[in-house]
């Protein structure tokens, strides 16, 4: 049966089912072919994977996205963020990065982060001198931010499969999110030393000043989110749908860019995204439920702790194993599917259950911007008009990149742990 639920799922994913289906006839197929339990568990399954409260900061936190990306907050933080380090040896690029921080904080979510930020910025450094390619591999790396630092669509999902604090996966995605904006930042520096271009005129503390006073609502978004979590003022979903209020009033009333007219296709598409993700949530909790009832994740826990006696080298194979599935398959679903299956086993071996959850979001962050299937990667490529095959190569740089920074995440606990007070 096991066999049937692995191999179905393999089968139809590499057929391009859509991965929410996929996962959903996986676990019928078996359920049927193996009488493992009523059909009726089916419906009942699915419903109670998404009856969470926590869970519904994720459709809040994808419609302030939306509104923020259309309210003109992403301009002014460019704009912030050029004044700071537009003069800088690889200026621009690290405009892109240090601007897709910024969003990241407020966003959650890597693909709006990359369209946001990519819409402005890409033109803008090809315009400066910058190869298409490069500028678009930039972006669609910096954009994977969006599920690194909090708030995090997929730090939510790991809080609630592993039965952890949201609040305290907030915590952790800091200075891990900290770690890859300063990696980054130093390979646009020397990207630019190899490959020099034109950047900005050094701005004055008057410039600096002015362009934080028109970002000052935006930048000021994430303290209101995140501080009213720690505070213990609101919990997570409340803190989304304040982030919703605050979007909408920015947009509409104070920046007047976000016209009423517009809230009805924000309002389509942030729901069919949502749906797209709760469909996932719904049919990776009834696969994992038949995961649990063939008792997958004893049998693996006990293969592998009869087999691996470190710690270190678990933390290695696990982040080869998370770097191949998130070739092909998206961060929710692998996250839904892959942590009732490992968390028991990196428990066993002591890893902290939270610096875990910050390896696979790390790992699975980079799924984002690799081919086959790297959301980040097919946004970019539209906005630089850069082929696809062209940008996989262009990307290569930034996976090796973060394949270090990953490492050093992976093997530093502290820093996944030293804001949560663990």
């Amino acid at each position: 049966m096991t066999a049937i639920l692995f191999g179905v799922l393999l089968v139809l994913l590499f057929a391009g089912v859509p991965v929410a289906f996929a996962l959903g006839l996986a676990a019928i197929v078996t359920i049927w072919q193996g009488e493992l339990m009523p059909m009726l568990i089916v419906p009942q399954e699915m419903i109670r994977s998404i009856n969470s409260f926590p869970l519904l900061a994720i459709p809040f936190f994808i419609l302030a996205g939306n509104l923020m990306q259309a309210g003109g907050i992403s301009e002014r933080l460019v704009l912030f963020s050029r004044t700071l380090v537009g003069s800088m040896t690889g200026g621009l690029a690290m405009v892109a990065i240090v601007t897709s921080a910024f969003f990241a904080a407020i966003s959650g979510s890597g693909a709006a982060t990359t369209a946001a930020v990519g819409a402005i910025l890409i033109p803008a450094m090809v315009a400066q001198g910058y190869s298409p390619a490069y500028a678009a591999a930039n972006q669609a790396a910096s954009g994977a931010l969006g599920v690194i630092i909090p708030p995090s669509i997929p730090l939510i999902l790991f809080a609630i499969s592993a039965n952890q604090s949201v609040g305290d996966m907030f915590a952790a995605g800091f200075l891990p999110g900290f770690v890859v904006v300063g990696g980054l930042l130093v390979f646009a520096w020397l990207h630019a030393l190899r490959h020099p271009v034109d950047h900005d005129e050094p701005s004055s503390l008057g410039d600096i000043l002015r362009a934080g006073r028109k970002a000052i609502l935006a930048l000021l978004m994430p303290g209101l989110i995140l501080g009213g979590i720690y505070g213990g003022i609101v919990t997570p979903t409340e803190a989304a749908v304040i982030a919703v209020v605050y979007s909408l009033i920015v947009g509409v009333v104070i920046y007047r860019e976000l016209p009423l007219r517009a809230l009805p296709a924000i309002l389509r598409d942030s729901a069919i995204t949502s749906a797209v993700v709760l469909s996932i949530i719904a049919t990776a909790g009834l696969y994992g439920r038949i995961i649990l009832t063939l008792q997958v994740p004893a049998v693996i826990s006990e293969f592998v702790i009869g087999a691996i006696d470190s710690a270190w080298l678990f933390i290695i194979l696990v982040n080869v194993l998370l770097l191949f599935v998130g070739m092909f398959l998206e961060a929710a679903a692998a996250i839904l599917i892959f942590t009732p299956i490992l968390l028991p086993i990196a428990l066993s071996f002591g890893i902290h259950p939270v610096h875990f959850g910050i390896i696979m979001v790390v790992n699975l962050a980079m799924g984002m911007f690799t081919p086959p299937v790297g959301l980040n990667l097919f946004i970019a490529s539209a906005l630089s008009r850069t082929s696809i095959a062209r940008l996989s190569i262009a990307v290569l740089p930034f996976v090796a990149l973060m394949l270090v920074l990953l490492m050093i995440i992976s093997f530093v606990p502290w820093l996944s742990l030293a804001l949560t007070g663990r």
